[in-house]
């Protein structure tokens, strides 16, 4: 199925953040850009090296208006264990939401039935609620928050710049380009 534009569902379900448990719906995810990030399961190998990559760029994310929620199958109490005793999990400052249930991860389409555990999925929502970007990994493949990051900000100027397009490795304040029938077969 392909996500591009498709509006995120009605949800509901529990987060673990700074020290407490909340809970966190769709309306939590509008007004702003969000990174919905699955990843197969709490205190495991590759996970933690993600979160924490996350963490320690989450002040970039929030400066670029984005909202962080990681996801795996595993409840708030363990996610809320993993932060205790993980030094790496131990920095996440956003949500870690719980979905024991797969209500996420079958929406997203990211849940490995006969494991239990969800793909390493990245969705990137506009503030209206609508997937822009996503990426799904089979679950021995880390990934890279400055690269998710870039990602964000190309979707971010392209919402804002309906005319305009970001070419390979684009960064902001790099050159952007305009489609048109100047540029074939130029580039």
């Amino acid at each position: 199925m392909n996500f591009i534009g498709k509006e995120i569902e009605d949800f509901k379900v529990n987060a673990y953040q700074d020290g407490d448990v909340k809970q966190v719906t769709k309306s939590d995810l509008l007004g702003h850009w969000s990174i919905v990030f699955f990843y197969p399961a709490d205190f495991s190998f590759v996970c933690p090296t993600e979160l924490g990559d996350l963490s320690d760029n989450y002040d970039e994310f929030k400066n670029a208006g984005a909202e962080i929620y990681s996801v795996s199958e595993d409840t708030e109490f363990v996610h809320q264990a993993w932060h205790e005793k993980s030094e790496e999990v131990g920095k996440v400052k956003y949500p870690m939401i719980a979905d024991p249930a797969g209500k996420l991860a079958r929406f997203f389409e990211v849940l490995d039935e006969d494991a239990g555990q969800a793909y390493r999925g990245v969705f990137i929502i506009d503030p209206k609620g609508k997937v822009r970007s996503y990426t799904i990994n089979d679950m021995g493949i880390g990934r890279n928050a400055k690269e998710v990051l870039r990602t964000l900000e190309a979707a971010q100027f392209v919402a804002e710049h309906g005319d305009r397009v970001c070419p390979a490795n684009w960064k902001p304040g790099q050159k952007t380009l305009k489609p048109g029938t100047q540029l074939v077969g130029k580039i």
